[in-house]
């Protein structure tokens, strides 16, 4: 088990930004799929952003343009930066690895984290 820790969530108003880290220990993933995604309440699991290789990035409609999701190889970890942040966005963010690449949308990844607690109030 690669554990994949995150950091960053907490309480926010609306209108306001948190940026939340991944770190993976234990295996790199130079190259492959990492991603966030996101239970808010009452929904399934949701795909939030991910990123292929080192730069090519993909988002949920709901936070296109709301977010950055970024890699730093040299430290294993990943960023997501959201702002603008609305009610809807409340939920726990978890993070995600691959080993290799597929469909970035897809929650077949090989590797979770425990998740972080985001909390927008309104």
């Amino acid at each position: 088990q690669v554990p994949l820790v995150e950091l960053g969530g907490g309480l926010v108003q609306a209108g306001g930004s948190l940026s939340l880290s991944c770190a993976a220990s234990g295996r790199t993933f130079p190259g492959g799929d990492m991603a966030w995604f996101r239970r808010v309440p009452g929904k399934e699991r949701e795909f939030v952003a991910g990123i292929q290789g080192p730069a090519n990035t993909y988002y949920a409609d709901s936070l296109e343009g709301r977010s950055t999701i970024s890699r730093d190889n040299t430290k294993n970890t990943i960023y997501l930066q959201m702002n603008n942040l609305r009610p809807e966005d409340t939920g726990v963010y978890y993070c995600a690895a691959r080993v290799g690449m597929g469909n970035v949308y897809s929650p077949t990844y090989d590797y979770w984290g425990q998740g972080t607690q985001v909390t927008v109030s309104s």
